[in-house]
């Protein structure tokens, strides 16, 4: 099985009918880890695929492989890659990063100035997320939405949240800050151009030394 072997887009109409799927592989899986999420009704699904705010995974054969929905907090300071879930029988194949990868880019594109974030124990979903250019965060600079928070209600360590005041729990948070990724480009830009620029002056004084060097022989 190849990741060539998948259609991995943007959810529309046309795939509701696998919302109900998804969500009891969310359930099923939320159980066999011992972690909760904030759970989904199919309805809730569906219209995040009406919205155009999902990607869908799609084996060449039509048959459902993974799922990823964008949420927004704090009046779209904040985004949220949520949900992602990859079916049983194809993990493995690289779904989970691809999915990742698409959804991360769908965010990008529809917030370009939101701080996109994640809060997760899977060291994979960790690494994926650092390749994207995640970094890690302490919960502070996390949305301070109430209705974010109100999620984890359905986590066994919710109480473990709620006794450290919602500033650290079992989860690792990691968030992607645009602004900073700029600052960080315009000083790898600004770094380039000085080398440069002094490559460039290493030049001329070698070429003028040459010449002079020249001219010494000569006479």
């Amino acid at each position: 099985m190849h990741i060539n072997d998948f259609n991995i887009l943007v959810a529309n109409i046309q795939h509701v009918g696998y919302a109900e799927t998804i969500c009891d592989e969310m359930a099923v899986s939320a159980k066999a880890r011992g972690t909760g999420i904030a759970k989904r009704s199919p309805e809730y699904i569906a219209n995040k695929m009406l919205e155009g705010k999902a990607v869908i995974a799609l084996h060449k054969d039509d048959t459902w492989a993974g799922f990823c929905y964008i949420e927004t907090w704090s009046h779209g300071d904040f985004v949220a890659n949520s949900g992602l879930i990859v079916n049983p029988i194809y993990r493995k194949a690289g779904l989970a990063k691809a999915i990742k990868t698409k959804i991360f880019e769908l965010s990008r594109k529809k917030y370009p100035e939101a701080k996109i974030f994640g809060l997760t124990t899977g060291l994979a979903v960790m690494k994926i997320n650092s390749d994207l250019g995640y970094e890690p965060v302490t919960y502070s600079e996390l949305t301070q939405d109430e209705n974010f928070w109100q999620g984890c209600k359905s986590c066994v360590n919710y109480d473990i949240l709620m006794s450290k005041g919602r500033q650290n729990c079992m989860c690792t948070a990691m968030l992607y800050d645009p602004e900073e990724k700029r600052a960080e480009e315009e000083e790898r830009l600004k770094n380039i151009t000085h080398k440069a620029s002094l490559f460039e002056r290493i030049e001329q004084k070698l070429k003028s030394f040459t010449k002079i060097v020249a001219i010494s022989l000569t006479n």
